[in-house]
């Protein structure tokens, strides 16, 4: 995934800088900007780490800065602000929400979620949509963006 210049410009205020040793040892750190072209691009397809090909930086960078990236909050920083973006342009409305549950299959008697076998659900973007909301980051933007619309 090739973030363009606009989009670069918006999220480069969310990550921090890595900082350089003082005694100038150590291998140079990856852009920045390819570490999350990758990250994304992982993110976006769902692949295994090492299937990340070769025009990206090395997996285990991406995946490392990833995890660095996870612990300190850039992630959910970074929803945010694409929320927040999103927002003033006019592209997402929070005044009215709903979830859709008629592809959710679920077994008599099973306390858990049972995996949807290929020919009762669906495979297209609502399931892969789906499972981007199962996820707590974006249930803790939404609610951010929420509780400021209300104040509003």
């Amino acid at each position: 995934m090739k973030l363009t210049d606009a989009q670069w410009k918006i999220l480069r205020g969310c990550i921090p800088e890595p900082k350089r040793r003082v005694d100038g040892k150590g291998r140079p750190w990856r852009d920045t900007r390819e570490v999350l072209e990758g990250v994304l691009w992982i993110l976006k397809t769902g692949a295994p780490w090492k299937d990340l090909p070769l025009r990206y930086p090395p997996y285990q960078t991406c995946h490392r800065r990833f995890q660095q990236w996870v612990r300190a909050g850039v992630i959910e920083k970074i929803l945010e602000t694409l929320a927040e973006d999103l927002k003033k342009r006019g592209g997402l409305d929070l005044s009215e929400c709903f979830i859709d549950g008629t592809f959710v299959p679920a077994k008599k008697g099973a306390l858990a979620w049972a995996k949807p076998s290929g020919e009762r659900a669906q495979r297209s973007w609502q399931l892969q949509t789906a499972m981007v909301y199962l996820s707590p980051y974006p249930l803790k933007v939404l609610k951010k963006l929420r509780s400021r619309l209300s104040k509003m």
